[in-house]
């Protein structure tokens, strides 16, 4: 086992929020997630697994931890390391923070008698999944495309193609297109009993946006295009594998953005009846046929371009004047209880996401070294999962030209992964 950590560096005093008197630790797998604050923020702690790429940016900061084992830790295997442990106990008083709650973790945190800020795991579970979140929407189903819950075995086939999504699903990995009988069969065979959530098939674009609940308020964030299932970053067709910020004006006209930010304030203000506190996330999609949005998924957790687009507001005016926030800042002030101030706004960026899978053969450093030249941040992972993330690529401006077609910047990127 070895540790990486060094000496404090100084405070950036542009961070306005300041976490000396509520400390927070981001315990994460992947750093990435836990970049959404400025590394200098005071008060401000990160604990995640060793990296090429973490060590190499962020090995002289004092407030990193980066522990480094034979594999890489998942979140509860490192809240349980006893470097972890002896890191938090030299914190007075320290908030727990994490990308996404469950169970396990509680019990963790729990017995360590920290305290954790992420809201409860089981209210999570109920929201986000696809069985428990029909009866929780209630009379906010009518934001659901038309659906029907049935056990796999009883589903039948009517000629006509449908979403079929077990109660749990993570990035697309628990949705099935079935377009003929055959898969439908299949799945028949292999889950009779397990229910299902069988869903119209609607085709067109995705959005999604981070949003804020404070204890008196929704905060919408910024939408984005969300970037779904296209090759070569990935087989899934329902795999989300990257977000614009840039082409949102181009398909979304004035009446549809009410619409959407109308769906996603109902929403909002249902979860903060039921209590929730910071970020979640909303998945809604236009019917490219009739002009309708509906809603798609709930993440009731910290999205994960959060990290990106707190980036992308920390480079803007607002945030250099400190009279807004950026996302990732709003979802701390909301945690520990505090005033939130207005979201900074953006209107262009992109990132997407190569995704590991069977086959894929790309040279790692020489990739990398490319997609900077051009003009990209990058952001490597060390996962092996299929499905999991494998590299970040980050643009200041849009990447996509329309839905499902790359500009000429996205193009770039294609040309670069050719190689």
């Amino acid at each position: 086992m070895k540790v990486a950590k060094t000496a404090k560096t100084s405070y950036n005093p542009i961070a306005m929020l300041d976490l000396s008197q509520n400390p927070i630790v981001y315990v994460t797998r992947d750093i990435e997630r836990a970049l959404g604050l400025p590394i200098h923020t005071l008060g401000y702690y990160i604990i995640s697994n060793y990296s090429e790429f973490a060590n190499k940016n962020y090995k002289s900061q004092g407030n990193v931890l980066l522990i480094q084992e034979d594999s890489p830790l998942d979140t509860w295997q490192l809240l349980k390391h006893k470097t972890t442990i002896d890191f938090v106990s030299r914190l007075h008083t320290p908030h727990i923070l994490l990308f996404k709650n469950t169970p396990q973790i509680e019990r963790i945190c729990q017995e360590q008698g920290w305290n954790f800020l992420n809201p409860s795991a089981e209210f999570a579970n109920n929201v986000e999944e696809k069985i428990s979140q029909v009866a929780w929407l209630g009379e906010l189903t009518k934001y659901l495309p038309p659906h029907e819950i049935k056990l796999c075995r009883d589903v039948t086939w009517n000629e006509k193609p449908f979403i079929l999504q077990f109660n749990r699903a993570h990035t697309g990995l628990g949705t099935f297109f079935i377009n003929d009988e055959k898969k439908l069969n299949e799945l028949q065979e292999t889950f009779p009993n397990r229910e299902a959530r069988i869903t119209d098939y609607i085709v067109g674009p995705m959005f999604t946006s981070n949003n804020v609940v404070t204890h008196t308020d929704i905060l919408m964030g910024n939408i984005n295009y969300q970037i779904t299932g296209l090759k070569p970053f990935t087989k899934n067709p329902f795999a989300t594998i990257g977000n614009d910020w840039g082409i949102v004006k181009e398909l979304l006209n004035e009446k549809q953005i009410k619409t959407y930010k109308k769906i996603t304030t109902d929403i909002g203000n249902k979860l903060r009846q039921d209590g929730w506190k910071g970020l979640f996330g909303v998945d809604i999609m236009l019917d490219e046929k009739t002009g309708e949005l509906y809603l798609i998924e709930i993440n009731a957790r910290q999205p994960a371009s959060t990290t990106y687009e707190s980036i992308l507001q920390q480079k803007t005016s607002d945030f250099s004047k400190q009279t807004s926030d950026t996302t990732f800042e709003a979802h701390t002030r909301a945690l520990l209880g505090e005033r939130v101030r207005d979201i900074i706004k953006i209107e262009d960026g992109a990132q997407i996401i190569l995704r590991n899978q069977e086959g894929l053969r790309i040279t790692s450093d020489e990739l990398q070294d490319k997609l900077q030249k051009d003009g990209f941040a990058i952001t490597p992972y060390s996962n092996t999962k299929p499905g999991s993330d494998l590299l970040r690529i980050q643009s200041k401006t849009s990447i996509m030209k329309k839905h499902n077609e790359f500009n000429e910047n996205g193009q770039s990127i294609l040309n670069n992964l050719a190689m």
